[in-house]
């Protein structure tokens, strides 16, 4: 009867951990609401294009399933706290703590193994501690230029969302990385000269 217990318990914390991830794909992305883009990408979606991104590294000296993974659990926190965005004055301590906070209660839903799995990538991502998730931030930024780029096309506003490019100005993208990066910049210069 113990073990029965116990199976129906695990299935029960996994269906909450399983409803409390589909939230996700019902957080919008906090930086294009603020911009009041018209149907802003959510968190899932986000997530999604940097495991792709992921998915796509032939680089033989990256773990690239560590990458898809990191890409997959950057952000999970963000089912409960929320996109947290730099204008909403909440410190980078506080940000942390209440991702923490959810993260453990996240990862205390799931069986031994593979609640330390999670929780590790997650502590991994922010601390910057691997090559890999060094990488997976570089997508995090790469991701969100792109998208902007996507945005001011499909609205015809080109520069309009120029301050998320901005943002990521200081950082470089070694190669063969910055390839994409560099690209999209190439492309929002010639659109900006043609239209001079």
């Amino acid at each position: 009867m113990a073990a029965s217990t116990t199976s129906t318990n695990g299935m029960n914390n996994m269906l909450q951990f399983m409803k409390l991830i589909g939230q996700l794909k019902r957080v919008p992305r906090t930086g294009w609401v603020y911009r009041k883009v018209k149907d802003p990408e959510s968190v899932s979606d986000h997530m999604y294009r940097m495991a792709m991104m992921s998915l796509t590294i032939t680089d033989p000296t990256v773990d690239k399933d560590r990458c898809i993974k990191l890409a997959l659990v950057h952000d999970m926190a963000e089912c409960i706290v929320g996109d947290i965005a730099p204008g909403d004055n909440v410190s980078k301590e506080e940000k942390h703590r209440r991702e923490e906070a959810t993260m453990r209660h996240l990862t205390g839903l799931l069986q031994d193994g593979l609640n330390k799995e999670i929780y590790g990538l997650w502590e991994e991502y922010e601390t910057q501690s691997s090559p890999e998730a060094r990488l997976v931030k570089q997508f995090d930024l790469l991701e969100m230029v792109l998208q902007a780029h996507e945005y001011e096309e499909l609205e015809g506003t080109p520069g309009r969302l120029q301050e998320f490019f901005d943002s990521t100005a200081s950082r470089s993208f070694p190669p063969p990385r910055c390839a994409p990066a560099c690209q999209l910049s190439e492309r929002r210069e010639k659109k900006s000269h043609n239209q001079r």
